[in-house]
């Protein structure tokens, strides 16, 4: 039986030929490649800085750390999403104070947020989850009225946009992954992205051990305690090779989603997420809600076809609970909803029509009977 997997890393011929450039330069850590990766996003996402990190974990760590977040200071996060989020708050000292999200877009909720602010609130974590963007305008209303950064898990928005503005331009600072589940991959990798001078260049030279730009080797001057955060050039010359054909690759996987919705939607027992108003879904994953969520993965697996749960509700893990440097809001019903419902299906941008065509009946054909067997 042939395998339909949840996703397949997009790779050419010419893509690993770009990498066996940088294998047969012997220049393989961070270096012109990373920086020629970087500009292109840069160009690509129209924000006036980006730069390229090992993980999207440690940019988000990198982003509260520029801003000053530590000791003392709480940072609000959504529940559904995956531990990484809020994991950086505790790392660099401060609190999360973890709120819901609204069940049918999987968006942080707003209101929550809102209601959640105290004097020790620092940043908002909000999370553009699965390429959904966020409503930036409810995010400015929030961030003025408080006073507090925005700093965005833009983990799987690379290509998403509100109002015609590509995410990784709106907020504060955005931190994007590249890890193989993302359309865009370098293996492992992050991206931060800021219109913010002196962010930048503290970040820049945080990931680099704390260095001073400088022209020769003879004159670099270390300017601050800072750790080793690169993306090499191997990694790098992946994510170039990718970025080229990234308007092609999001115009397929929208094609795909629409396919989805059209089919799924009018289906009494699958319920499809609702996109942000006034955005544009990058669709990195899609992902309906369905009933008995657990025995659906089961069930297509057998048939075949790989499915995965959406992400995680944080409150549901000993990591967080009954954990004195972490802050629960509320009883999140809108993210334990999410967690138990969240179903994510195959989506790549050599999906054929035929074989999602095969992944939508299985997945009704399952959905019916488990619905008849109730």
């Amino acid at each position: 039986m042939k395998l339909i997997p949840l996703i397949r890393p997009y790779m050419t011929q010419e893509i690993k030929d770009q990498v066996c450039e940088v294998l047969d330069s012997g220049y393989l850590t961070e270096g012109p490649v990373t920086k020629e990766f970087e500009e292109v996003c840069r160009q690509y996402i129209q924000c006036e800085h980006a730069i390229a990190v090992s993980n999207c974990t440690v940019g988000l760590e990198i982003a509260l750390r520029a801003v000053g977040v530590g000791p003392g200071d709480e940072v609000i996060v959504p529940d559904y999403t995956y531990p990484a989020t809020a994991s950086v708050v505790t790392i660099v000292g401060a609190k999360p104070v973890i709120v819901d999200i609204n069940p049918d877009t999987m968006l942080i909720d707003y209101d929550a947020v809102e209601q959640a602010v105290t004097s020790k609130t620092k940043a908002i974590i909000p999370v553009s989850l699965f390429g959904n963007p966020l409503d930036y305008e409810q995010l400015y209303a929030i961030k003025k009225k408080h006073g507090v950064t925005l700093i965005e898990d833009a983990a799987c928005a690379l290509g998403a946009d509100y109002k015609g503005s590509k995410v990784g331009s709106l907020a504060d600072i955005s931190v994007f992954s590249l890890h193989p589940r993302k359309f865009i991959t370098t293996g492992e990798g992050g991206l931060i992205t800021t219109h913010h001078q002196e962010w930048a260049n503290w970040m820049s030279s945080y990931k680099h051990f704390g260095m001073a730009q400088a022209s020769s080797r003879s004159n670099i001057i270390f300017e601050r305690i800072g750790s080793n955060y690169k993306l090499s050039n191997v990694q790098s010359a992946i994510g170039l090779g990718q970025m080229k054909h990234i308007n092609k690759l999001l115009d397929k996987r929208r094609s795909l989603a629409q396919r989805y919705t059209s089919i799924l939607s009018t289906e009494p027992q699958i319920k499809c997420p609702t996109p942000t108003q006034n955005g544009t879904h990058s669709y990195q994953s899609y992902c309906v809600f369905v009933a008995n969520r657990n025995k659906v993965i089961e069930q297509t697996r057998e048939q075949g076809i790989e499915t995965q749960i959406g992400t995680y509700s944080l409150h549901m893990h000993p990591a967080f609970q009954n954990n004195q440097h972490c802050k629960i809001y509320g009883d999140l019903p809108g993210s334990r909803y999410a967690y138990n419902h969240t179903l994510t299906l195959p989506l790549y941008h050599n999906l054929s029509e035929q074989e999602q065509d095969h992944v939508v009946q299985c997945l009704i054909q399952t959905v019916t009977n488990m619905s008849l067997e109730n």
